[in-house]
Order: C-alpha cells, then structure tokens, then sequence
C-alpha cells in the first residue's frame, strides 16, 4: 500500500510550489507603533563618574547643547550653498563648501559625544535647532556669492566668540575635557574655515595689478 504524504509537509510543499509562504511566528515580527515615557527629561543630568560634579556637568551641556546648535546650523549652511553657489568661482566654492560641510559634520559628532559623556542629551532634531541657534536663518532661495560668503563669516565669528566664553568657564570649573574640546576641535576648525572662506572676498585683480 503506498505511503501517504505528511498533510503539513505536502502544504509546504504546495506553497513553496506556488511561491507562497508560510507565516512567521509571531515572536519574530517586528513590534511597531510603541511609544512610551522618557527614559531621561532634557536638561537633566544622569551621573557618570568622571569625577566631575553634577552642577559642573549641567553647566557644561547647557553650553556646549549652545554650540552644538549653532555648529549644526553652520553646517547646514555650507550644504545650502554648496548646492546653490553660482558664478564664476563656482567650481572653487562647490568643493570648498562641501568639504567645510564635511568637517562640520564630524564636528558636530563630537560635540554631541562629549554632550552625553557629561550625563546630559545632546539636541537632534531640525525643529529644536531652529528654536535655538543665534545664526540668522537665511532666505530658502539663492543668494548671491558675497552674501553666502557674509552669512558663513558672521557664523564663524559667532561661534568663536561662544567657544572661547565658554572654554573659559569649563577652565575656571576644572572641566578639562570640555574645555580643551572648545579649543582644540570648536576654535581652531571655526578659525581655520574663517580664513579659508574670508580669503574669496578679498578684492584683488585677478589678472593686472594695480
């Protein structure tokens, strides 16, 4: 007498046939649509032992959460005009801005690192960096070349001043770490892009001298 199939083995069988198949366990589907509370409020500080107090570590996040907003916006500033320079010093400023984009970026990391090192929660998203930057929100459409150059010099600026004010303030609070952060990575990236940017607006011939 012939052997029957197995009835699952011969639907496995059938659906692997027609291309089908059968439905996962419900412990291996994802889980979607969850919210929750906050496991940690903004502005508040969970305790890392670095040996620094809480009050010296919620002064630090509250300023460099500053300088990180204003670092993202400048960033995004370069990639607006990296997109939209024109003129005859396109090709120049298109990698130049890129590449400041890029230094931004990795700036930004970092700052955000030392931000949640400190126990603190670094600002992310779009709407709060708007909320809080001090750079001036530039028009969405295309400006002209001096002036996009005018927008990044004034971030620069605004942004060395924060840095070396508040370098100053983790200094006089024994909070090496943030201070040399300021200095090493903020400071001297703003200076050097400053000079590197500031020298396209010089007004020199470009062919005969004076």
């Amino acid at each position: 007498m012939p052997r029957t199939a197995n009835p699952p083995a011969a639907r496995r069988g059938a659906n692997q046939a027609n291309g089908g198949a059968e439905s996962a366990r419900p412990d291996a589907r994802p889980i979607v649509g969850q919210r929750g509370r906050e496991i940690q409020p903004f502005g508040t500080i969970t305790r890392i032992p670095i040996g620094l107090s809480e009050k010296v570590c919620k002064a630090s996040v509250a300023a460099l959460n500053q300088v990180l907003v204003d670092t993202m916006t400048l960033r995004d500033l370069y990639k607006k005009h990296h997109w939209q320079v024109a003129g005859h010093t396109f090709y120049s400023l298109h990698l130049l801005f890129d590449k400041h984009y890029e230094e931004q970026a990795e700036l930004v990391d970092t700052i955000a690192e030392r931000i949640q090192l400190l126990g603190g929660l670094a600002i992310a998203m779009a709407p709060d960096v708007a909320e809080l930057t001090k750079i001036e929100r530039p028009p969405k459409g295309r400006e002209e070349v001096p002036v996009q150059i005018s927008r990044i010099l004034e971030a620069h600026e605004l942004i060395c001043k924060e840095a070396r004010e508040f370098a100053g303030e983790a200094d006089d609070a024994g909070d090496d770490g943030t201070n040399d952060l300021l200095v090493s990575d903020v400071l001297r990236l703003n200076e050097l892009q400053s000079w590197f940017v500031a020298e396209h607006v010089v007004d020199v011939p470009l062919v005969r001298a004076d």
